[in-house]
């Protein structure tokens, strides 16, 4: 009997293995998920905080997404994009980072049930990109536009930002600092430009955030030099910025210098003397009266014989000045440093009304500069607390509080806070996708209830029954309250609006277009090759 003849043309069916790419892409999205878990309860006023401890021992409280992402350690490659989420968001608008890490679980665990639903991840990836894009339609269209002269728009979002912060008691007194600071440094030719880096925070230890303030003028966390009976206190001050060392020179490599008779001994310390006076006179022949002296790497900047004449000569002298504060000090005091003792002219010097050294209750000392003539725009703040980890919170707190001010002087439209956009968003995209055909409404849909987990988180940690609040709050947007949210103090749902908590537009728009943009790139991902 013949053998069945077997046909030449092999049949073009192959079996692919996707079980591994789906695996991976799984992995990734329950390692980003459970750094999302992580940050989810420190979200709202009602937050709690994180304590974090580093290798080095380190003592850190906070509950401000960014900090707390960016100390912890992540391993997986997916966890990390959520760290440089909250990352890239706290560049951005300064403000909200722990919700940008939020919505992005969300929409992660979303996309999760649409890809074992069968549904392709690039179909998904592309429905997210149109979420993304109509939700910022949506945001715009509820926004409030506000002007800078309104100051109580911009302090009622700075308040707002601070109060999911530890400090939070004093927000009264932080937030108006705030609106102050960023208003005196806007410069009117680019209204649209704040460098923060124009406002200077010195932390000081001692007393209670009570005693912050703002000062128009420079505050250094350093005492006058006392050594050898200096003044302390300097009226109508000629302030001189130096980079040279009043002290005498050195031999340029090491060398060492053989004296063998007292003669000679005498007339080294003489060349001292009047090498360093003949600097001294040139100083005080400018007219100069405070100097303010860089920290010097090379030799001492100043000695106790320099330091001697320069008090004789009534000079107040300020030392170890940090050189990256130099470019700050002298934008403020409208002054330019001087790099040699040759280039001392009365023109590089700035002028001030006083300069002072104020002893503060606990011993600690600060140098204030008051009454610069001329000032740049900039501006110095004292930040006081009882001990270092609320000084640090309160630092981190002020600046996200100025990041929002900064949020509003360029993008010029405030939004209601308390989970009312992100409830109008869902219901509104909800309504949407019904208009969507195949595939894209559907995953519409799965997006559009995933972002209600705002709402539903602060609900949650202000200890109110989530599901309760967070049907009655759709209820009431479906009646058209757009501004209707959870106001966590009184456990029930306000006009949120008329309670104050308001955020800059720009903050809610960045978290949904960084959000889903991450996210987008974790779906897109089907395999890790690890390269040794």
């Amino acid at each position: 009997m013949a053998a069945p003849a077997v046909s030449k043309g092999r049949s073009t069916e192959t079996f692919v293995d996707n079980k591994r790419k789906d695996d991976i892409r799984m992995a990734n999205i329950a390692a980003a998920q459970s750094v999302a878990d992580a940050v989810r309860t420190s979200l709202g006023p009602k937050g709690m905080d994180k304590m974090i401890s580093t290798a080095s021992g380190e003592v850190i409280i906070t509950n401000d997404g960014a900090t707390i992402l960016n100390k912890m350690e992540a391993r997986q490659p997916a966890a990390k994009f959520l760290v440089e989420l909250s990352k890239s968001q706290d560049v951005v608008a300064g403000d909200g980072t722990t919700t940008v890490v939020v919505i992005a679980g969300a929409l992660l665990k979303a996309s999760f049930g649409l890809l074992t639903s069968g549904i392709h991840p690039t179909i998904v990836s592309d429905s997210l990109h149109k979420v993304s894009i109509k939700a910022v339609e949506i945001l715009s269209a509820m926004a409030i536009p506000v002007e800078l002269s309104d100051r109580d728009s911009l302090v009622k979002s700075a308040s707002t930002s601070l109060n999911s912060k530890v400090v939070s008691q004093y927000s009264t007194l932080l937030a108006p600092l705030a609106v102050d600071a960023v208003l005196s440094v806007v410069d009117p030719d680019k209204p649209d430009l704040v460098d923060l880096r124009d406002i200077k925070v010195v932390k000081k230890l001692g007393g209670t955030i009570d005693d912050t303030e703002m000062v128009k003028g420079l505050v250094f966390d350093k005492k006058v030099s006392h050594a050898a009976g200096g003044p302390t206190r300097m009226e109508n001050a000629v302030i001189g910025v130096i980079q040279f060392q009043i002290s005498p020179p050195k031999t340029d490599i090491e060398q060492s210098i053989v004296v063998s008779d007292y003669l000679q001994m005498d007339r080294i310390l003489k060349e001292e003397r009047n090498y360093i006076l003949s600097m001294i006179k040139k100083i005080k022949s400018a007219g100069c009266n405070v100097l303010l002296i860089q920290k010097s790497i090379l030799r001492d900047a100043v000695t106790d014989l320099s330091l001697h004449y320069l008090a004789k000569a009534k000079i107040l002298v300020i030392k170890d000045v940090e050189r990256d504060e130099i470019e700050f000090i002298t934008k403020t005091l409208n002054c330019l440093p001087i790099s040699n003792i040759e280039h001392f002219r009365a023109e590089k010097l700035g002028k001030a009304d006083t300069v002072e050294e104020i002893a503060l209750g606990d011993g600690g000392k600060i140098v204030k500069i008051t009454g610069i003539k001329d000032m740049g725009r900039t501006a110095s703040f004292l930040v006081r607390g009882s001990n270092q980890l609320v000084l640090d919170e309160a630092e981190r707190s002020l600046h996200d509080a100025l990041c929002v001010v900064r949020c509003l002087v360029s993008k010029k439209f405030l939004i209601a806070g308390g989970g009312a956009p992100e409830i109008e968003l869902s219901r509104q995209l909800g309504a949407w996708a019904k208009v969507l055909h195949g595939m894209e409404g559907y995953c519409v849909k799965s997006f559009a209830e995933a972002l209600e987990v705002i709402p539903y988180t602060l609900a949650e940690n202000a200890g109110l029954n989530p599901i309760s609040i967070v049907t009655e709050l759709r209820n009431r947007h479906a009646q058209g309250e757009i501004n209707a949210g959870i106001n966590v103090r009184k456990g029930q749902i306000t006009n949120i609006l008329e309670e104050n908590v308001v955020q800059p537009l720009l903050v809610s728009t960045s978290a949904i277009s960084l959000a889903t943009e991450c996210v987008r790139m974790i779906l897109k991902i089907d395999d890790i090759v690890t390269v040794r």
